[in-house]
């Protein structure tokens, strides 16, 4: 105890708890006393350790033991506090609602470090994807190709989605993309024809009878995880006022779109101000280009910067109705 001790008169040590909640008990011992409770996110000073153990004592003055996995280091923690520097200004992709409690971590993988939790049916915003290999605590490793293998396909490693959010208290980190469900509205998530929606965004709304309707473009990809692009299509829903429903005024096929897509408003002239809105597509030689487009209902158009030649689509429709 005397080199604890001895520590805590120099530099302190800090921890967080990495837990929704854990006890502190008065000694590391089969019978105990528990002499309080801290929880997630708690900032507490360590004072010694003891195999399994850590003793600490938290900002409120409570004095004891806990497991020392329950708990991240102050580097941990700063690293998370910079990361959500660094996604302050982040365009929202999507907002969500987790399936259940879950992790957030330090980075896409599951072995990577965690600090905060979310309950079931917390709020998140989604502002990137990324795709990693799935891994297993204690799983291992897989062997190396021999000579004899020379001839068999080594096995694909198995990839899983994930997804940086923000939470309601504005922590930032990587969650597993299938812990979450996209807040997506009834009335166009019918129309995603088995496609994954991605991400989703309001361009403007239309007067129907004194009611405002909201007009979407959604972000679209196949039903699997790992794909090297964040989407592969889009799609416009328009509101048509005299038919009082969706109708698909515009959609774009295989595309290597990668997140994020922005959303605003632009002034054209004798068209006035509209919604536009610019992807960020990758060539075939793996650069990002940015397309804009503008929507005057039910038209959608590219529109090109100066020197900027069009290229011809992939696969472009419009005006592709719901009936």
């Amino acid at each position: 105890m005397s080199v604890a001790c001895g520590r805590s008169r120099g530099k302190q040590e800090a921890a967080y708890v990495a837990a929704p909640q854990a006890i502190l008990r008065d000694r590391v011992a089969t019978v105990y006393t528990k002499v309080g409770v801290v929880k997630n996110g708690e900032r507490v000073q360590v004072l010694e350790r003891d195999r399994r153990f850590v003793h600490v004592r938290t900002e409120s003055g409570a004095d004891g033991w806990m497991e020392q996995r329950y708990l991240i280091t102050q580097q941990v923690f700063d690293a998370f506090q910079k990361l959500a520097q660094a996604e302050q200004n982040s365009p929202l992709q999507a907002s969500g609602t987790t399936r259940t409690d879950t992790n957030i971590h330090l980075d896409p993988a599951r072995d990577a470090e965690h600090l905060y939790q979310l309950n079931q049916g917390s709020k998140v915003a989604l502002l990137k994807r990324a795709a990693s290999e799935k891994t297993l605590p204690g799983a291992p490793v897989r062997p190396a190709a021999n000579a004899d293998d020379k001839n068999k396909e080594a096995p694909k490693p198995i990839l899983e989605d994930w997804w940086l959010i923000r939470d309601s208290s504005g922590h930032v980190g990587w969650m597993l993309a299938r812990m979450v469900d996209l807040d997506v509205p009834l009335e166009i998530a019918q129309y995603a024809e088995g496609q994954r929606i991605v991400a989703f965004f309001v361009l403007d709304e239309v007067n129907d009878g004194g009611k405002k309707v909201p007009q979407y473009l959604v972000m679209l990809t196949e039903p699997k995880d790992g794909m090297p692009f964040d989407y592969n299509q889009i799609r416009i829903f328009t509101w048509n006022v005299k038919r009082h429903r969706y109708e698909t005024a515009y959609r774009e096929h295989n595309l290597n779109g990668m997140l994020p897509v922005t959303v605003a408003q632009e002034n054209f002239d004798k068209e006035g101000m509209l919604p536009v809105f610019v992807l960020r597509v990758k060539d075939d030689n793996g650069n990002v280009q940015e397309r804009k487009y503008k929507l005057n209902t039910p038209i959608v158009r590219r529109v090109l910067a100066p020197g900027e030649r069009k290229e011809a689509p992939a696969k472009a429709r419009s005006r592709a109705r719901h009936r």
